[in-house]
């Protein structure tokens, strides 16, 4: 069972979103450290979801044709606390 982290990048119908997971691949030739992204369409039934949210996802059984992912759980960390006190205006501590 995969488990990837990811950010929310669209949020498709009331109960699909678009979460892209990020990774680093070195270059086959060079060696140099690339990110590479992928997009995973996400079934999230009852979670309450907003673009930008950075959440864990877990493989399960095909729900339809694109969606093979659910969201296991909405990470919450102090980055992200900051960032939306800073676009509502207010101070940040």
């Amino acid at each position: 069972m995969k488990k990837l982290t990811g950010i929310v990048k669209k949020i498709s119908d009331r109960s699909t979103a678009v979460v892209e997971v990020e990774r680093l691949v070195p270059h086959k030739v060079y060696g140099k450290i690339q990110r590479r992204t992928t997009a995973f369409k996400v079934d999230f039934q009852g979670a309450d979801l907003k673009v930008g949210d950075k959440v864990s996802i877990v493989e399960t059984r095909p729900i339809s044709k694109d969606k093979n992912f659910r969201v296991y759980q909405k990470d919450i960390s102090k980055g992200s606390e900051k960032q939306t006190q800073k676009q509502r205006g207010g101070k940040s501590t």
